[in-house]
């Protein structure tokens, strides 16, 4: 009896086994392996594609110092769409009212009022009062959200912030978000190391704009977060390297729209940008920044170049300004301030045209190489006559004297004007244009920056194209032979010039993209090109006339640049200054002359061409010429030991005091010039009078951060007490619908919410 008991009790507890296994055989079958074939089964359920923006590249220097790289930044990015969704279902539920707003079109030039939902009532409604009982809202312009609901719906989130710090990321996820749209996310934005260090070469980013993103490029995905784009520098001009490549995520939705899930095997990693080397050289970027400021130049650049190779080893130009102000959107005031100084801080002045004054004479020298009368001496009795105006020489101004009969070498080193409005008009406008086309004066250098500016080289065909009420004359020629009149050249062209004087002749194009890598590997090595060769027509024994001259400017008694001499290194150069006048507060116009230095050395076998601006200085001798010095005397030393520390620049401030001498504290006594003006204010022709300088402004416009209006600020909780944590349910990028449990004396550690937010 107790036997048929035993067995009836097994094969019962058997078959109660079976039964589990096959049920639970059944609910792996239709649960886990068959997931994907039911869910295609269920009404309305769908996978939706999420873009992730790849990092974009780094910026470096040619040694591999780090000039732009990324950081980690947090954003909360809403989807409208679903925030109006899940809104209309409660309303529903409640049969509240919708809110509405009217707002005014223009179709087919008829002004007309529509209705819509008023989406930042919607907003404010379900979003914003979560936001600021977490103590996490910010102010924000309601116009923003309303055209960017109305243009873009739930296609393109919408970031309500993008400067999360850590310990707000943390509070959102700490606390119970569960909202509808509402996405934490991590961000790989800009940052710029070294502050304000080549900041105009390098430009900043700007943050995703919608209205770049085409339907085309939105075109399969559900949620499309654009890029960031280089808004300026070689930020922008190199961004098709720079922009990472884009990733996704794949998230799974029911039949209510709601997610369950991300599928992981869809997901694919978002790269970074290639890696952008440049020609610079940041330690020489730092020699010629302090070589401004500790001269105390309000306004004014430096050029350095290597002049075997048209590489831009150096661009500095003062004042500057900060890029990681930009990032990852500039307050409005800060914009305003930049944008609005007198002393135009955004503005590159490396690449801007100005009246090179004297310095114009060395392209000038070699058109009169091309005519054949490099040869030819001149006479300076003090002026020359053209038409009924007398045109003076510097020297006539000063003293009442004159150069006498002189060659082309003594009237660089004395900067003649005479003898240069003689050798021009001999020369010829035509041969004048034909060298200024071989240089790259007069017409875009073509280095990659998007805000150069071509400067002119006059001639009869431009003033016809510009002033057709004027007739090209003698005097034209003779003013544009000293860089006055109408001239304008930047401060790189001028230095270009130089690199072509320093190595016999070949003109080098300017650039200063040095290679482009991509883990590790080279896709691009930007070799140097040639512009033109001034030495197909011109012999070597004629450029050495010219080479000749600019090294007595510096090394001649009675040569105008001797604040340039090097101890043990030989130095040439050529000083200038030219006219130019601006208005001060008081609508009063005042002097404001620049002055020039151009300079290469050493002059056997030279390493360095240098190009100084400052702006209302006193002489080129005495004012841009120590500057050269500086720099050239620093980046010599730099093969010999000599350390720079690389440091972050704070911007330089800009002003508009005279400055009459530059001696730097560490440098001694400074060699005075001969006279205190090297000679190039013409006289005679009509001249267009440069007022204002620089005239343009830079055009590119930053994402500005628009103040928050009253709507947008309403209730702002700054400095409230915010809730302690309770058990939230844990919300991923994707995972909204899913739920995870945290006891409140159990703190999610930062490396869990990375995991959970961002490596789902």
């Amino acid at each position: 009896m107790v036997v048929k008991y035993h067995f009836r009790l097994y094969l019962l507890t058997l078959v109660i086994l079976a039964g589990f296994g096959l049920l639970v055989f059944r609910l792996w079958s239709l649960q886990i392996d068959r997931r994907e074939e039911f869910v295609k089964m269920i009404p309305g359920a769908k996978k939706e594609r999420a873009r992730i923006p790849g990092p974009r590249g780094e910026i470096k220097d040619r040694n591999g110092v780090v000039l732009a790289s990324n950081k980690a930044s947090f954003e909360v990015r809403v989807n409208l769409a679903e925030v109006v969704t899940e809104y209309k279902r409660e309303a529903k539920k409640t049969k509240k009212a919708l809110p509405e707003v009217t707002f005014e079109v223009v179709e087919r030039g008829i002004r007309r009022k529509k209705p819509e939902l008023d989406i930042y009532a919607i907003f404010e409604e379900t979003i914003a009062v979560r936001m600021r009982e977490m103590g996490v809202d910010k102010g924000y312009a309601t116009d923003s959200l309303r055209v960017h609901y109305r243009s873009f719906g739930g296609a393109v989130p919408w970031v309500y912030r993008d400067d999360l710090t850590f310990t707000e990321f943390s509070r959102i996820a700490e606390h119970n978000l569960g909202l509808p749209g509402v996405t934490v996310a991590e961000r790989a934005s800009r940052v710029y190391p070294l502050k304000a260090l080549a900041c105009h070469i390098i430009g900043y980013v700007r943050l995703p704009d919608d209205q770049r993103a085409s339907t085309e490029e939105r075109k399969g995905w559900d949620y499309y977060v654009p890029d960031d784009f280089g808004g300026a520098g070689v930020e922008k001009s190199f961004d098709n390297h720079l922009r990472g490549k884009p990733g996704a995520r794949v998230m799974q939705r029911d039949q209510r729209g709601r997610p369950v899930g991300e599928v992981s095997e869809e997901y694919e990693e978002p790269r970074k940008g290639n890696d952008v080397y440049l020609t610079l050289d940041a330690r020489m970027q730092i020699i010629a920044d302090k070589a401004l400021r500790d001269g105390g130049v309000g306004r004014g650049a430096v050029v350095v170049i290597d002049p075997a190779t048209g590489e831009v080893l150096a661009m500095s130009s003062v004042p500057s300004y900060d890029q990681n102000q930009f990032i990852p959107s500039i307050q409005e005031s800060d914009w305003v301030a930049l944008n609005e100084s007198k002393t135009v801080p955004l503005l590159n002045r490396a690449v801007q045209g100005f009246a090179p004054g004297s310095t114009y004479k060395i392209p000038i020298s070699f058109a009169g190489c091309l005519a054949g009368i490099q040869k030819n001496r001149f006479n300076c009795s003090g002026s020359v006559t053209y038409g009924n105006t007398s045109m003076e020489c510097w020297i006539q101004r000063q003293n009442g004297g004159s150069h006498g009969a002189i060659g082309l070498s003594d009237a660089i080193m004395k900067s003649c004007n005479c003898f240069f409005y003689r050798y021009g008009n001999a020369a010829g406008i035509a041969n004048i244009t034909k060298v200024g086309k071989i240089l790259g004066v007069g017409e875009r250098t073509g280095i990659e920056l998007e805000d150069e500016k071509a400067g002119i080289l006059p001639n009869p065909d431009w003033l016809r194209a510009n002033r057709p009420t004027e007739r090209w004359s003698d005097g034209y020629t003779a003013n544009t032979s000293i860089g006055q009149g109408m001239v304008l050249a930047s401060p790189l062209q001028m230095a270009s010039v130089t690199a072509t004087v320093a190595n016999g002749g070949k003109a080098w194009n300017p650039h200063l993209l040095k290679r482009v890598m991509d883990d590790g590997k080279v896709v691009i090595d930007n070799p140097p090109s040639l512009r033109g060769d001034l030495s197909a027509n011109v012999t070597a024994e004629e450029i050495e006339l010219i080479r000749k001259g600019m090294w007595k400017v510096v090394n001649d008694p009675g040569g105008t640049g001797k604040s340039a001499r090097i101890t043990g290194v030989e130095v040439a150069g050529k000083t200038g200054t030219a006219q130019n006048w601006r208005r001060n507060e008081r609508g009063v116009k005042v002097d404001d002359n620049h002055t020039w230095f151009i300079s290469f050395a050493p002059y056997q076998n030279p390493k360095f061409a240098v190009c100084v601006l400052v702006q209302n200085g006193k002489s080129g001798g005495g004012c841009a010429a120590p500057v050269a010095r500086r720099v050239l005397e620093q980046c010599l030393a730099l093969d010999n030991g000599y350390e720079v520390p690389i440091v972050a620049m704070e911007p330089a401030t800009g002003h508009f005091n005279h400055v009459s001498q530059i001696q730097y504290a560490d440098a001694g006594v400074p060699l005075v010039p001969v006279t205190d003006e090297d000679g190039d204010v013409g006289a005679g022709a009509p001249a267009a009078e440069a007022v204002d300088e620089p005239v343009s402004r830079p055009s590119a416009t930053p994402n500005i951060r628009r103040k928050a209006d009253s709507a947008g600020s309403a209730g702002s909780s700054s400095g409230q007490n915010v809730p302690q944590a309770v058990p939230v349910r844990r919300v991923g990028i994707f995972n909204r619908g899913g739920s995870q449990e945290t006891k409140p004396s159990e703190p999610a550690s930062n490396g869990g919410l990375f995991r959970r937010f961002f490596n789902r």
